[in-house]
């Protein structure tokens, strides 16, 4: 809107009058903006829809790469012991929950990628390492590659399950730092103390075995590992 004036009668008279080319202007302005605000929101749209199928897309592969896997076998005794794994294809992870007689239930992972073995007992404040060997990779493997569903359930024979005790002294001396330690490992041993282990011959005579965890395979193996302190 513009202020006009006419003349009227010796006098000045005020009128209002329409800019006729301003008001065109403004009309001519009005879709070139509808057009800009429109095309920015389609693209924030199709921004969202890309992050959201780029999160799906990477997310959905982990989950389908986690399986469970149940073991059932008999112990020496002819009781049914029941234990879970579970499998992580992906990343080369095995992570058994192993249930004692008194329904505690123990942690034992195995790393295949860094070629590590971690445990952790239920009832202690410490985490146990170890380098993995031939007979472990060949072990796990059986779980990495033969388990093709989302889950599966072994039932083992007693009769024709191999088992043997191994012994793994605990080296006191040779604490671990929990941050120099890869993201599995870190988030199973969060606040607890974690030492290095070695396979020995046995405990000797002099020497008592505080802890074992049972471990089996649906190769039909079997494994007490058992612990205690080496002297310093």
């Amino acid at each position: 809107m513009v202020r006009c004036w006419k003349h009227s009668e010796n006098r000045l008279e005020e009128a209002q009058c329409t800019d006729g080319g301003s008001a065109a202007s403004s009309q001519s302005h009005f879709p070139h903006k509808a057009f800009w605000v429109s095309l920015a929101a389609s693209l924030l749209l199709v921004i969202i829809g890309l992050g959201l199928t780029g999160h799906l897309g990477l997310s959905q592969p982990h989950s389908d790469s986690l399986q469970i896997v149940r073991i059932t076998v008999p112990d020496q005794t002819g009781v049914l012991i029941n234990q879970s794994a579970v499998v992580d294809q992906q990343n080369d992870l095995v992570t058994f929950s192993v249930t004692s007689p008194a329904n505690q239930t123990s942690t034992v992972l195995f790393d295949v990628k860094r070629r590590l073995i971690c445990y952790k007992p239920v009832d202690q404040d410490s985490c146990f390492l170890r380098t993995m060997e031939k007979s472990d990779y060949d072990n796990v493997q059986s779980l990495l590659h033969e388990s093709t569903h989302k889950q599966s359930q072994f039932q083992l024979s007693g009769n024709e399950t191999r088992r043997k005790t191994e012994y793994l002294g605990v080296l006191t001396a040779s604490q671990v730092d929990v941050s120099t330690l890869e993201e599995p490992l870190q988030a199973l041993c969060q606040d607890s103390s974690i030492h290095w282990t070695r396979r020995v011959e046995g405990p000797g005579k002099q020497r008592l075995v505080y802890f074992c965890i049972d471990i089996c395979f649906p190769s039909n193996i079997c494994v007490s590992v058992c612990f205690y302190y080496l002297p310093e």
